[in-house]
């Protein structure tokens, strides 16, 4: 069996100061990586929920999460190294990069969701 190398953790102002420059909707709070997706509804929460949770296992690494019926917040730590590490912001801008794309504000033939309540299940940023 091979020894886990321990990974290398982030002092509270180098985690500050990646999260402005790379994840200006995450911020740093007891330990944690953290950022809060707004949707319209439970269908959209649970839509968020369920992305994160195929790219956290994909990735095999897997955040705390939050959510009530308009809302999710997703939390990061490597428990392994006990803090937060690379595998933490890797993992904070593949999930930000999938609950924030807008196809319809991209040019090609995915549309996006109607301008319609009725379609809406996320308040993008």
């Amino acid at each position: 069996m091979t020894e886990q190398v321990k990974e290398r953790t982030y002092t509270e102002e180098e985690i500050e100061e990646r999260l402005k420059k790379e994840l200006p909707h995450w911020y740093y709070e007891k330990g944690w990586i953290r950022r809060k997706y707004r949707t319209n509804s439970w269908k959209g929460t649970l839509m968020v929920i369920n992305a994160v949770g195929h790219l956290a296992e994909a990735a095999w690494h897997h955040p705390d999460l939050t959510a009530s019926y308009a809302w999710v917040e997703v939390r990061l730590v490597n428990h392994h190294a006990k803090g937060v590490t690379d595998k933490d912001f890797t993992l904070a801008k593949k999930i930000e990069e999938v609950i924030q794309w807008q196809p319809g504000k991209e040019e090609g033939p995915l549309e996006g969701t109607p301008d319609d309540p009725r379609f809406k299940y996320i308040k993008y940023d």
